[in-house]
């Protein structure tokens, strides 16, 4: 507890009812012991070390110094159902007195996963009849290459062991699932990728698209898996992975050519398809799955996130009847797994929350409302004069930061890497108020599946005074004119 760890740290303030912590010693405390996911340490301790996060309901976070924040990044893009929601909590206690843990190994299971099991199916497109559980999307990932690979070494084919994959692409932390991403900065450290694991361009229309159409681009795109698959071999390639639309890499929109021509592609020379929907599944895009509103058909989805909102750590392969019924039938054993696969906490707040989806009708309120709202006000933030363009897909949104607008995305003149310019307007908007998640000079947003029109248009106006403020500390700096 904080009151053991930091004596008076943290008390209920006379007669408000609301904890006062000691965020200067949190902060010491937290840059002695503890070592971040995806941080230069030495900057964060010349910063002053890290915001303290104490409390959330809905949309909102409040840090340690009582600072209300509109959280426009769900967290990590996971929590859909929003903050404070006390039927997961009720669940995973429920649960955790009933039975808190048993594992999966050994032919045995748990009613949590079980009926998890049973909803997944449901939900998922056709054909998908089984899941096999994690506990993050890098361990789904994983279990992705692991279980492509069985499959092929069971069809008689175990030459096919290449995976293609895209650059920029993000597919988790781990050994292999890092592999399958595309982002640099990740390769340059431990050696990667692995062996057996190569990569395409992104669709990014911006970036590679000029002098076409955006359909006749995302052909091209598609086409560069075919000519990968060409240069290895057919029979050398085992799948290709996408994430339906690519998040972490900036929220990278494909052309509505792309996918239907990346599934016909993958039928012609007969590969696995997998789609990863660690962020795009449980109603980002406002279908169940991303790859029914982009119009593919999988043989494997990887999920995480959303199915529990991030309440608690669970993450899953679901996988079709053309896979499932060659490891069923002629497998044995799957030498594949992790201690908490199906853990019954996991599987219980994972039932709950989709039930809080399904009763809410939060799936259908993107598609319908939210989603048509988050595009008609991000059509307006690209009139600000530090925005080059604004992409949208139901609630996932980007905004290109650039020097000069010349009316075109390959014409904006573009800030140096080195200006930082992302970043620099990443400060300003969490200290006023809003998450924005930078990548480079692209901020983007996944706000929670609950957010209202409302609360859209108070993001919006935060986002527009934050820009404004960048662009007066640009000036400052001599950076725009």
């Amino acid at each position: 507890m904080i009151q053991e760890a930091l004596p008076g740290a943290a008390e209920l303030q006379a007669g408000t009812g609301a904890t006062v912590y000691d965020t200067a010693a949190l902060k010491q405390l937290d840059t002695a012991h503890h070592l971040h996911p995806f941080t230069d340490h030495a900057l964060l301790r010349q910063r002053g070390g890290a915001r303290v996060m104490v409390r959330g309901d809905g949309i909102y976070l409040w840090d340690s110094d009582g600072r209300k924040i509109i959280d426009g990044m769900s967290g990590l893009w996971c929590v859909n159902v929003g903050y404070g929601r006390t039927g997961i909590a009720d669940a995973v206690y429920a649960q955790m007195q009933a039975l808190p843990f048993y594992n999966s190994f050994f032919n045995t299971t748990n009613v949590p996963a079980v009926l998890l099991a049973e909803q997944l199916a449901q939900l998922a497109p056709p054909k998908f009849g089984h899941v096999f559980f994690t506990s993050s999307g890098s361990e789904a990932n994983d279990t992705v290459v692991r279980m492509v690979r069985r499959y092929w070494d069971l069809m008689e084919q175990p030459q096919r062991q290449v995976i293609i994959s895209r650059r920029n692409a993000y597919h988790g932390s781990t050994m292999a699932a890092a592999s399958l991403g595309g982002m640099a900065g990740m390769h340059a450290q431990g050696g990667l990728p692995i062996p057996g694991i190569v990569h395409i361009g992104q669709p990014s229309y911006a970036e590679a698209g000029q002098g076409m159409s955006e359909a006749e681009f995302g052909i091209k795109a598609a086409g560069w898996l075919e000519e990968q698959i060409l240069e290895l071999g057919a029979g050398q390639v085992a799948a290709f992975i996408g994430e339906p639309v690519q998040g972490a890499g900036g929220v990278i929109i494909p052309p509505p050519t792309y996918w239907p021509e990346i599934q016909r592609i993958c039928d012609k020379y007969g590969i696995l398809l997998v789609s990863d929907e660690v962020i795009c599944g449980f109603g980002r895009l406002g279908r169940w799955f991303g790859c029914e509103l982009m119009g593919f058909q999988p043989d494997l989805i990887a999920f995480a996130k959303g199915v529990t909102s991030g309440y608690v750590p669970l993450g899953g392969v679901l996988v079709s009847a053309r896979v499932a019924e060659v490891l069923v039938e002629r497998g044995g054993d799957f030498n594949h797994g992790f201690t908490y696969s199906g853990h019954p906490v996991a599987c219980a707040a994972a039932l709950e929350n989709i039930r809080i989806l399904r009763e809410e009708k939060l799936v259908e309120k993107v598609a319908a409302e939210t989603g048509p709202h988050l595009k008609a006000a991000f059509a307006g933030l690209a009139l600000h004069p530090l925005v080059g363009q604004a992409e949208t897909c139901a609630l996932v949104a980007a905004l290109d930061l650039v020097r000069v607008k010349r009316g075109s995305v390959h014409a904006n003149e573009r800030f140096a890497a080195k200006d930082a310019v992302g970043m620099i307007c990443r400060g300003h908007m969490f200290d006023n108020g809003v998450i924005m998640r930078a990548v480079g000079d692209r901020m983007i947003v996944a706000p929670p599946l609950v957010i209202t029109r409302q609360q859209i248009d108070e993001m919006a106006e935060r986002i527009w005074a934050c820009l404004d403020l960048t662009l007066n500390d640009l000036k400052a700096r001599g950076l725009v004119g």
